[in-house]
């Protein structure tokens, strides 16, 4: 890679040269934090149920913020999801609320007894905001 340098005078261009670039861009270096502060399990629900209870959460907000909580490895406590949810509901959203419950599904793996699980813990709320599940829905028939 070349840059080009030019002297300037009042009559003009005066002097066009070029040099070589060298790499002088530091070397990348991870930084490892042993027996820093660690976030609890308490810590972490608390901070996803608070931003899915944001007030002036939008579609976007809220698909990233599912799509970056299915990329951990774990599956949701039904307390995070429940907040989650519940937006949907404030922004409208049913294909949003169905598409958390199939991707918690797909989550969950081989486990067979978390998704009922957290089916069972979520009833009273898929009740009240009037949310069917993909299997009410017959979509796990397609």
């Amino acid at each position: 890679m070349f840059r080009a340098a030019v002297r300037l005078s009042v009559s003009g261009a005066r002097s066009l040269t070029w040099t070589r670039l060298r790499c002088t861009a530091p070397l990348a270096q991870r930084c490892y934090s042993h027996g820093g502060k660690q976030e609890t399990d308490e810590e972490f629900d608390a901070r996803w149920v608070n931003y899915f209870n944001k007030a002036d959460i939008d579609s976007w907000e809220l698909r990233k913020g599912m799509n970056t909580l299915i990329g951990y490895d774990l599956v949701p406590e039904p307390k995070i999801l429940d907040a989650a949810l519940r937006a949907c509901r404030r922004l409208d959203d049913l294909a949003t609320a169905i598409r958390i419950l199939e991707a918690v599904k797909d989550k969950s793996g081989p486990h067979k007894d978390i998704y009922p699980y957290l089916i069972q813990e979520l009833r009273p709320t898929l009740d009240e905001l009037g949310i069917s599940t993909p299997e009410e829905l017959g979509m796990d028939k397609l």
